[in-house]
């Protein structure tokens, strides 16, 4: 059991726990703070309404650094994957981006916290060591706690 908990990372826990414990151990430790137009925005433009819980950025800042780990992304990839199907009413869906806006701001957070670095070639950003290891950690509370 102790030898499964030191190989555990983040690859190894479901999505959902380890973006939720990793959004609460963010707002615990103040590392991400979110902007004072929180409570104003869409998370997409071709949503309807805001989100609806109050603590919602923290938890797309833990699913921003959860999917640059899994692989180094910029900005637009990740608008791809934030986004979702937008209704035309009666023409068919189509694909549409996550707000761009939002997720520079969680990188932007995410550098200051020392989590997130930009690439090397310039083409996007990566996750540090210390992000790595931080993420780790957390990965393994979550995957053996109940």
């Amino acid at each position: 059991m102790a030898d499964e908990r030191l190989s555990t990372t983040v690859r190894d826990v479901e999505a959902e726990k380890f973006i939720t414990a990793y959004a609460a151990h963010m707002k615990r430790s103040n590392k991400v703070t979110p902007p004072e137009w929180q409570d104003m925005v869409k998370t997409a433009t071709w949503k309807e309404k805001g989100p609806l819980k109050s603590d919602w950025y923290y938890t797309r800042a833990a699913a921003v650094a959860r999917k640059l780990y899994l692989r180094p992304r910029g900005i637009g990839q990740l608008q791809q994957a934030f986004g979702g199907r937008s209704r035309r009413g009666t023409r068919r869906n189509k694909s549409a981006k996550g707000t761009q806006g939002i997720i520079r701001h969680c990188l932007q957070q995410l550098e200051k916290a020392g989590i997130v670095q930009k690439h090397e070639n310039g083409s996007g950003r990566k996750i540090t060591f210390k992000g790595k290891k931080d993420m780790d950690l957390i990965a393994v509370q979550a995957k053996y706690d109940n």
